[in-house]
């Protein structure tokens, strides 16, 4: 059951999410239980590939260009660093590499070329690969899927009418648009939201409505929290409250049986106990390592040692899904064979030129 039939209306889903908290959670845990393992929870972990420099202005991205943060910029990763990165992730328990790169849209480009490397490289340390790029295209989404990548993530970030008071530089339909080219190339999706962004609660369930109409609703939801970050224009907007990502948590659960409720950004203002609920309530993954993209999270050691008070065991990649194969990719194999030709001319013409004596010229006085 992808989607609950019972809560298919806004109406219906504001009265589920406005239910007695304990109530709504014992409801969510029952469903839980029912479509995943309760005591499995996946660490995933989150790599900006490219930070800072976006020319859009989503008004809680410290990663905006027009912005004035102090987050530390920097271009496109090399692929033997995002392999280290992804080893060490893998190391302390992770089973899913998400990579984020701070672009507006995907473009077909060395950099793209590169991200294409980066997928079939972290697949094959057996490791889940998502990636949040920005828009792309279905030709685009097609390369990635045969270059072995596991999921795409975009976010809707809240309602379509909340949308517009946070982001001008890209339309609602334009993220469903990048979500339905990346269904197209058959890769499974990942998209949630934001709350604490200044919303109503009509907008948070108006977030789950837009799922509720998909043919196919996102595979994994990522709830997340605002971390207000100076500089932005949501610098001032005051912290939600625990109950409020807990029952963000249970609502998307209840409407959503089979899809990964992620428990995302802003952990880092949430105590073990909120987390616990959480979890029982039907998140089934977490976000680990010290950073996401380029806010704090909570660190490795803090996440294993709640793990083990719990009772929770981290969950191994492709329990949702088989692995990916990673396929050699014809652009990239046809620029590699074109490098190898130049260089065997290269070669060849330094081997004739050996011995060579230039014909003397004489001038004559």
């Amino acid at each position: 059951m992808k989607i609950n039939p019972e809560y298919r209306t806004k109406e219906a889903l504001l009265t589920l999410y406005n239910k007695p908290l304990l109530e709504l959670v014992f409801e969510a845990a029952t469903i839980h239980r029912k479509f995943h393992n309760p005591n499995e929870v996946q660490m995933s972990s989150l790599l900006s590939i490219k930070t800072g420099g976006c020319p859009e202005d989503c008004g809680y991205c410290p990663q905006a260009a027009r912005y004035q943060t102090d987050i530390d910029t920097h271009k496109l990763m090399n692929v033997d660093m995002v392999i280290e990165q992804a080893k060490n992730a893998k190391a302390n328990g992770s089973s899913r590499l998400c990579m984020g790169a701070a672009w507006r849209e995907v473009r077909d480009n060395r950099d793209f070329d590169k991200v294409v490397e980066m997928v079939q490289a972290v697949n094959n340390l057996d490791m889940e690969v998502c990636c949040t790029l920005g828009m792309l295209s279905e030709d685009q989404a097609k390369r990635l899927k045969n270059a072995g990548l596991f999921a795409y993530n975009h976010n809707l970030d809240s309602s379509k009418e909340f949308y517009g008071d946070v982001i001008s530089t890209r339309e609602y339909d334009d993220r469903l648009n990048t979500i339905d080219n990346a269904r197209k190339a058959g890769l499974t999706v990942c998209s949630g939201g934001i709350i604490g962004m200044g919303e109503a609660v009509e907008d948070r369930v108006g977030l789950l409505l837009s799922y509720m109409e998909m043919e196919t609703p996102p595979e994994s939801i990522p709830i997340n929290s605002l971390v207000a970050v100076e500089g932005t224009p949501l610098e001032e907007q005051k912290p939600i409250e625990q109950w409020e990502m807990i029952r963000m948590v249970a609502t998307s659960r209840i409407a959503f049986p089979e899809s990964v409720i992620r428990l995302s950004a802003g952990r880092t203002k949430m105590n073990m106990e909120a987390q616990a609920l959480c979890f029982m309530a039907g998140a089934s993954s977490i976000f680990a390592g010290d950073k996401l993209l380029t806010t704090p999270n909570p660190e490795y050691n803090e996440d294993m040692e709640m793990f083990r008070i719990l009772g929770l065991t981290p969950k191994l990649a492709f329990q949702d899904g088989d692995k990916p194969v990673s396929n050699p990719d014809p652009i990239n194999e046809k620029k590699k064979a074109e490098a190898l030709a130049r260089e065997k001319e290269l070669m060849e013409a330094k081997k004739e030129a050996e011995g060579f004596e230039p014909r003397k010229i004489v001038t004559v006085k």
